[in-house]
């Protein structure tokens, strides 16, 4: 409304829509500039409706109101009636955006395929020339590690959803980025959130519907800066991907309850992204501007556990936003300053970062350590990491200038000194292979909608709720992304290998047997289903690359499990088995894992289970009398050797899907709870001494050894699949399944510390706000922020039953079903326009606009109601 009435409406801002289509007769639009179709069908029009909806949010000037109604649309038809595209289609699509100089592209749809590197580097393109674009985050939500491309680039502004409460919605796709895995960290994502449930838009024959969904924030963000923009188009190139996301964030209004991986920088505040653009100078800003291992619950998961001497070294990845131009240069090396009275000498800082900023964004990583100094200290250390952005622009007479961003990012970090060994868990996470770029299938084989392993198997992704489990029971979790030849054994507990993908280097082999034997290291192993005829049976024709696709592994690398634990003499089968059954006072679910075929004689326990087979069910799918044959297996095992006391303990359970939380039936933490006990103190788990008293097992009397009164069938040892392609995406094998060199262990080198004399609260530095040609916080008062941000809300706590039902309705629309293989964006593109922008308003002329607002509603009262609250007409329609 504030801006509709400063008449800023849209006007000269190219908006495209990437999408199915619009129809040229819709009476919601007027402004439809040009309609392309890239699709193989003979048609330009919404088949669908989701296109005319996104249009709608972003531009419609009747009945359900856009944010921009007066913005020029330019429609891009790239997903036909049947919900089909290609990357060659939208590739074709982009070169033509870039020809029309579009400002903004809006993409409602992504998908997870971060390497899709033609589709990557083209989203680079536009936005290297001047595309602002905006993504949907994807629906995927409340799973962490599960954001769609091209939302995930920094380049990108990558929109997740909240509800009409102010709270992330529950559909909403969560951060990490996972490209960085498995030896660094992922980026902060999303950027943004704003309404995405239950928002108003058009209808694609007429009227208004309503759906949830990013697919809808995305346009909500997309309309809200083309709204921005048309206001500010005097300022020509200053306009950029890099200010228009540096405005969005540095005016967001940051959710109380919600971690930084959730909600970005916070709610969209149109308003105030509008002053901060209007009075905008060309810089550089880090994202997110300061670190805090003390802020919870924003700073989740770097303030769920503190630091210690001798852990690997966490990481944190800074985006950097230069909004100077294109392309960038860190000046110098940035450097690490301690504040001499916050204890900053125990911290120790390695910086890395990237050569070239373009398009627009770089990154720097800064890898903590806590020094030997304070390895029986606990305190919070204080200090900051500085550095500068120098970057070339163009001035309005087409002259290079040179222009520097001198930035600091203040750091603040808890220390504890370092835990006893027994609570030091090491997970693998070097042995983790996934989605993209290989077929690397989900563990859980009954889910076929979502066929691909691809959150990453983090303990900060699918595994969330395991590594909260494990910090509420006092472990300490450390992450390796290195060969097991990079660690020091005698500092650890416990080895926890969760459903690998990759080979092992013989040297890991050696150095975990040398580990295991003869250092104390206790190892807990998850895996997962494999058979060569399954995973032959689960392959699929991939109409993008017109090639079939066959997994790499199954849902974990037995042949290379077998392979590691051949110095325990065990060895897992090939048969897969699926079911329920109960262990202890616990209800359990075995989804689709693997079993137990060879154990020692000696000092080992096993747990037999009935269990279905499910492997051939699957192959025996097209039988219409196949019955479930049930059949015994071994699915838990644990070793100890009571003759040696140097020696650690062995468990292993046959399927990880307890774990995971993609797709979780039922959690097995108890029982991992039980395992760590028993690895680190020897305590024989209490639902297995009950086990050995249980009628059920009565009738074993070496419950201990090897030998079973219980028949087990003779189960077979998997064997790698023939013309494995798996060394495509291996660090450990070549083409011909020959082991490559070992990969040489990461050697981190700590930047020089200059020590600054800051020793009261008073000297500490503020979190870096961005420079600006006026003091915002003096142009908006705070009363007038509350009533932009919360409208809707008070228009909707006028109907109780509305508000309630939004509570436990967690639906998302599902005429548009999520497409994992599919991208669709939403974004803006292309240099500004010379126009001339209003004048600002000062609080004087502010008072006299409020008394001729009231005349005109007066005088011309049918014109004013067909125009009014465009700000806010979509999330008072949220149903």
């Amino acid at each position: 409304e504030k801006l509709w009435n400063l008449g800023i409406t849209g006007t000269g801002v190219k908006v495209a829509v990437f999408d199915t289509g619009l129809s040229i007769n819709h009476k919601h639009f007027k402004k439809i500039k040009e309609r392309t179709n890239w699709t193989n069908e003979k048609t330009l029009d919404d088949g669908l409706g989701h296109g005319t909806f996104v249009a709608g949010v972003i531009a419609s000037n009747q009945e359900c109101l856009g944010f921009a109604p007066d913005a020029e649309l330019y429609i891009f038809r790239v997903f036909t009636n049947k919900q089909v595209s290609y990357t060659s289609w939208f590739l074709d699509a982009f070169n033509y955006a870039i020809l029309k100089k579009i400002n903004i592209l809006n993409l409602s749809i992504g998908g997870p395929d971060f390497m899709d590197t033609p589709f990557v580097d083209k989203v680079w393109e536009l936005t290297a020339n001047n595309v602002i674009m905006v993504s949907a985050i994807g629906n995927d939500g409340p799973l962490y590690g599960t954001l769609n491309n091209p939302a995930d680039q920094m380049d990108v502004i990558g929109v997740g959803g909240i509800d009409f409460d102010d709270q992330i919605a529950r559909f909403s796709s969560r951060g990490m980025t996972t490209w960085e895995l498995p030896q660094g960290y992922g980026r902060v994502k999303p950027d943004i959130v704003t309404y995405g449930a239950y928002v108003r838009g058009s209808n694609i024959n007429g009227g208004c519907r309503v759906l949830s969904g990013t697919s809808v924030a995305s346009p909500v963000v997309a309309g809200a800066i083309t709204l921005v923009m048309s206001g500010v188009l005097h300022m020509g190139d200053l306009i950029n991907p890099a200010s228009m996301k540096q405005a969005l964030i540095h005016s967001a209004h940051r959710l109380p309850n919600a971690p930084i991986f959730e909600q970005g920088a916070g709610k969209l505040d149109l308003v105030r992204a509008y002053h901060i653009l209007k009075s905008y100078k060309p810089q550089a800003s880090l994202y997110p501007n300061y670190i805090d291992f003390t802020e919870c619950t924003y700073m989740w998961p770097y303030c769920s556990q503190p630091l210690y001497h001798g852990s690997v070294p966490t990481i944190v990845n800074v985006t950097i936003l230069n909004g100077m131009g294109v392309t960038g240069f860190i000046k110098k090396r940035p450097q690490w300053h301690p504040y001499s009275g916050f204890n900053g000498h125990y911290l120790d800082v390695a910086i890395s970062y990237t050569d070239i900023l373009w398009p627009w964004s770089g990154w720097i990583a800064l890898h903590f350590s806590v020094s030997s100094l304070a390895s029986d200290w606990e305190g919070i250390v204080q200090g900051h990491v500085s550095l500068a952005v120098e970057s070339s622009s163009e001035d309005n007479e087409n002259n290079n200038s040179t222009l520097l961003s001198e930035l600091i990012l203040p750091i603040k970090i808890k220390i504890i000194p370092t835990p006893p060994r027994n609570k030091r868990i090491l997970w693998d996470q070097f042995h983790n292979l996934r989605y993209p770029p290989g077929y690397f299938p989900r563990d859980d084989l009954r889910i076929k909608y979502d066929p691909l392993d691809w959150n990453a198997d983090h303990i900060h992704t699918n595994f969330r709720e395991m590594y909260q489990h494990l910090r509420s029971n006092g472990y300490y979790l450390e992450v390796l992304g290195q060969p097991f030849t990079c660690f020091d054994a005698k500092q650890y507990g416990v080895l926890l290998i969760v459903d690998p993908e990759e080979e092992f280097f013989p040297e890991e082999i050696e150095k975990l047997r040398k580990d295991y034997f003869e250092h104390g290291l206790s190892l807990i192993i998850f895996a997962d289903w494999y058979n060569v005829d399954v995973m032959q049976k689960v392959k699929f024709f991939d109409e993008n690359t017109r090639q079939w696709w066959l997994p790499v592994t199954g849902g974990a690398n037995i042949p290379a499990l077998n392979d590691l634990l051949v110095h325990w003499n065990i060895t897992l089968g090939e048969q897969v088995f699926e079911g329920n059954f109960k262990l202890g006072s616990h209800e359990m679910y075995y989804a689709s894992g693997t079993s137990i075929i060879d154990y020692p004689k000696e000092n080992f326990i096993v747990l037999n289970r009935d269990l279905n087979n499910q492997g051939m069910e699957i192959l025996n799918e097209n039988n219409k009398e196949k019955k479930k044959k049930s059949e015994q297996a071994a699915i838990l095992g644990m070793h100890r050797d009571l003759s040696n006391r140097k020696t650690g303990r062995f468990s292993i359970y046959g399927d990880s899907n307890c774990l995971d939380q993609a797709h979780q039936q039922k959690d097995c933490f108890w029982m991992l709870d039980a395992l760590l006990q028993f690895v680190t103190t020897g305590q024989v788990p209490t639902f297995i001494e009950t086990e050995k008293q249980s009628d059920m097992q009565s009738h074993i009397e070496n419950f201990i050894v090897h030998h079973f009164a219980l028949s087990r069938v003779q189960l077979n040892k998997p064997k790698r699949l023939k013309e494995n392609q798996l060394y495509k995406y291996s660090k450990v094998i070549d083409q011909s399944s020959k082991f490559l060199p070992i990969l040489e262990c990461m050697k981190i080198v700590y930047e020089k510390q200059i020590i600054l004399n800051i020793t009261t609260e008073e000297e500490l530095p503020e979190s870096p706000k961005l420079l600006l040609s006026a003091n915002i916080d003096e142009i908006m008062n705070d009363e007038d922020s509350i009533v932009e941000l919360s409208l809707a809300k008070k228009i909707f706590s006028k109907d109780d039953r509305l508000v309630n039902r939004m509570k436990h309705d967690k639906s998302v629309h599902n005429n548009w079903p999520d497409l994992k293989m599919a991208k669709i964006f939403n974004g803006n593109s292309g240099k500004q326009p010379k126009h001339e922008s209003s004048s600002d308003v000062n609080y004087q002329f502010y008072l006299i606009m409020i008394v001729l607002i009231f005349g005109f509603i007066f005088l011309f009262k049918k014109f004013i109601l067909k125009r009014r609250f465009p700000s806010f007409i979509h999330l008072r329609h949220f149903r």
